[in-house]
């Protein structure tokens, strides 16, 4: 993640001290939605660096409809925010209805919130749509002085926002999920890998890369990992990224070659 500027440190950890026990006060008395959205915004501009009344906009219309709130960085929507009261459990449903609003604006990110648990998602344009979940945070349970604490609030902020430390959070995450890892085992030089080291373990017996890889697929990775969209999605990732390295290794050496060609002396 790249560091974090000291002012917005401070920021966010004065940010964990005042609004704590807000939220907390709020949650005892089981205020409504309204007074749910109030808060937000609060904390929107106090917390994470928003100005509420330039880049933080209410009931954001889409095809007749509306989001609660919506973020814009130079005029250009950022988020959708989708609020909830506040003694209100989050369930899967609520954010449903943000992807489905962000989905029609384009919009690759939403944020469904009580106040108290903040839920980050990035869109996955599929058929159908669909939603993964990112940075889930309990404001409550943040400690002012925990450098990871204040980093994960550093993710969402605007400062964060501007320097693209999500996307990079996300694209770590990914790397590091099942389906990915999965994927992984399933390459050639990861199986060619296992096989030699198999074969170490047995010199006499004769083990090849699909006996190695059905192994794997039926008794080792759990089906959900390598079946589905996100298994899929992984293969295509790793498969194009495999196929990048490859074009740059070729234009190294083709440009090695020339390079050799345009010094060799004449007659040579």
């Amino acid at each position: 993640m790249a560091s974090l500027p000291k002012k917005v440190a401070e920021r966010l950890a004065s940010g964990i001290k005042r609004f704590q026990p807000i939220l907390a006060a709020a949650k005892a008395r089981d205020v409504g939605e309204a007074d749910t959205v109030t808060i937000i915004k609060d904390m929107l501009a106090e917390v994470f660096g928003y100005d509420k009344y330039s880049e933080v906009t209410s009931e954001f219309s889409i095809r007749g409809t509306y989001c609660d709130l919506a973020t814009k960085i130079d005029g250009v929507l950022q988020t959708l925010i989708e609020v909830k009261a506040i003694g209100l459990d989050l369930k899967e449903q609520h954010v449903k209805q943000a992807v489905d609003y962000a989905a029609n604006q384009g919009v690759d990110w939403v944020l469904l919130t009580n106040g108290i648990v903040w839920r980050i998602y990035h869109l996955v344009f599929a058929k159908p749509i669909d939603q993964e979940l990112v940075v889930d945070i309990d404001f409550l349970a943040l400690n002012p002085r925990s450098e990871h604490d204040i980093e994960l609030l550093y993710l969402w902020c605007k400062e964060g926002w501007q320097r693209s430390v999500l996307g990079e959070y996300h694209t770590q995450k990914q790397a590091l999920s099942r389906f990915f890892v999965g994927a992984m085992l399933q390459t050639d030089p990861v199986l060619e890998v296992i096989r030699r080291e198999l074969r170490r373990v047995s010199p006499d017996v004769r083990i090849d890369i699909e006996q190695i890889k059905t192994v794997l697929l039926n008794e080792v990775i759990k089906r959900d990992v390598f079946e589905g969209d996100k298994a899929d999605d992984a293969r295509k990732k790793i498969a194009r990224a495999a196929s990048k390295a490859l074009r740059a290794s070729n234009n190294r050496s083709e440009n090695k070659e020339q390079a050799d060609g345009a010094t060799t002396p004449l007659g040579a």
